[in-house]
């Protein structure tokens, strides 16, 4: 029988990365490349798995990212992540990178991004293993556990969906 853990507070799970952007992240229109970001936000997310769960993590979804504003070269961004919710092995960790403009003394980090990304605790042969729960502090981590149960009520739904209507397909007949 496998042992229950014992909870987390949300607070140990936070992560916080800083780096600028360089001309070697630029897209074709002159600012950061959404893949740079999106590269950013999966390791800023995937330390805060790791550190929730005590050991390996992999990325299993990425349930949405939305680009708010546009980074630009020199712009300091930082990337902020938390476990919101644990299920038995998985965990969704949301994450929020906020950029310091280059040419904006003491202007306050804009926001550029969010996103919420799933993740799966895996042992030395790749195989799920068990996280502690996590164990929300305060209202706010609380309605961040709560939107997480829904985003990952809606990811099942939408699974249970497409392979209902997969099953209901009949090649040739569309």
């Amino acid at each position: 029988m496998e042992e229950q853990l014992s909870g987390r507070p949300t607070a140990l799970s936070r992560v916080t990365l800083s780096r600028i952007m360089t001309a070697v992240d630029v897209n074709l229109y002159g600012t950061v490349h959404g893949g740079v970001l999106m590269k950013f936000v999966d390791d800023v997310a995937g330390a805060a798995a790791a550190r929730h769960s005590g050991g390996t993590a992999v990325t299993a979804a990425i349930d949405e990212i939305v680009f708010l504003e546009p980074v630009r070269v020199g712009d300091l961004v930082h990337a902020y992540a938390q476990v919101n919710w644990t299920g038995t092995s998985s965990m969704e960790v949301g994450v929020k990178l906020a950029a310091e403009r280059w040419d904006a003394v003491g202007a306050v980090p804009l926001p550029v991004a969010t996103a919420y990304l799933v993740f799966v605790a895996v042992d030395a042969a790749g195989h799920p293993r068990s996280v502690p729960p996590v164990v929300p502090d305060d209202d706010a981590e609380k309605r961040r556990f709560t939107e997480a149960m829904i985003r990952r009520d809606h990811r099942l739904a939408r699974r249970a969906a497409i392979q209902k209507a997969r099953a209901e397909h009949r090649p040739g007949v569309d």
